[in-house]
């Protein structure tokens, strides 16, 4: 059995899966746990930073950077997430409400 992500889901999950770690058990120098101790308003911004930062690289910044900046938010909106005890799944099953038959 490989450690490969099977799916984009299986990704994001597992992602969460460590940022969830990394909350209940921090690490000295973690990005991850120092964004915790940081607070809810201060993920919140930077959610908003890396928002801005997206549209930026829409704009005129080109795929990749447009990619590597998508990435740096969908991670920081799991951090967010998992601050107010939601996972993934919450955020699946609000897109599948959302989906048309």
């Amino acid at each position: 059995m490989t450690n490969e992500p099977k799916s984009a889901s299986d990704t994001i999950d597992r992602l969460y899966a460590t940022i969830l770690d990394r909350r209940d058990h921090p690490r000295e120098g973690s990005y991850t746990a120092q964004l915790f101790r940081q607070g809810n308003d201060e993920m919140a911004k930077k959610v908003g930073e890396e928002a801005v930062e997206v549209v930026l690289a829409a704009a005129s910044q080109g795929r990749e950077r447009l990619v590597s900046e998508s990435a740096d938010l969908v991670y920081h909106l799991l951090v967010l997430l998992a601050a107010h005890d939601l996972a993934p799944a919450d955020l699946y099953a609000e897109l599948q409400k959302r989906m048309k038959p």
